[in-house]
């Protein structure tokens, strides 16, 4: 049973393609960030092979406040993987995909009261439809990386290119201009490593044959 497994940064992905490395089942695609890069990538990858099952994968900022930094979340509408994701300890989640990074407390309190959503990401709500209209299961699983009570240390979508990449020009110049965050960004990047070390070990033990 071949599963293709998606995200959208290698830096996401890193962990888990060291453990299924020799798992012949499990191809990784990176995606890119956001969802007009998420769907040309999936709606090519499925034009050449039909998986049995799609899982699209990453970092999500937190929404509801009780969830911590490493949490594992999913939403799946398949019964098998349901109950396997349940035994690992992830935790089933409404998870909303936004077309920007949520950066502040503000921005997240106001997502959360408007879609209800426990969290948000970018990809996997056009991957999902890719899916569906190729009538392959798709589950989304994926990471919390930053909480609801927690501002990012920079304003990303400010630092990004046009293609949603970050532009590491930009991010240098902003950082000169505030070097007092330089904490703050390595304490993220601390979190992030933590964040998809547990994503990996969920996502290995269900695609585990």
């Amino acid at each position: 049973m071949k599963i293709l497994v998606c995200f959208a940064l290698k830096e996401e992905a890193a962990p888990f393609r060291a453990i299924a490395a020799h798992n012949s089942s499990v191809e990784i695609l990176l995606v890119g960030i956001g969802r007009l890069n998420a769907t040309r990538s999936i709606r090519a990858a499925l034009a050449n092979q039909t998986p049995a099952l799609v899982l699209t994968c990453g970092f999500a900022g937190g929404l509801d406040p009780e969830l911590k930094v490493g949490t594992v979340i999913f939403a799946s509408e398949v019964a098998r993987l349901y109950a396997r994701l349940i035994s690992t300890g992830a935790k089933p989640a409404n998870i909303f995909c936004a077309d920007r990074i949520a950066t502040t407390v503000a921005e997240k309190r106001q997502l959360r009261a408007q879609t209800q959503a426990d969290a948000v990401e970018m990809e996997s709500g056009a991957i999902q439809e890719a899916c569906r209209a190729a009538n392959i299961p798709c589950a989304t699983v994926r990471v919390v990386s930053d909480p609801a009570d927690e501002d990012l240390p920079l304003d990303f979508n400010a630092l990004s290119k046009p293609d949603k990449n970050l532009d590491f020009g930009k991010l240098a110049w902003a950082i000169a201009r505030s070097p007092g965050k330089i904490k703050r960004l390595l304490r993220l990047q601390k979190s992030t490593r933590f964040a998809a070390k547990q994503l990996a070990g969920v996502l290995a033990e269900i695609t585990s044959s």
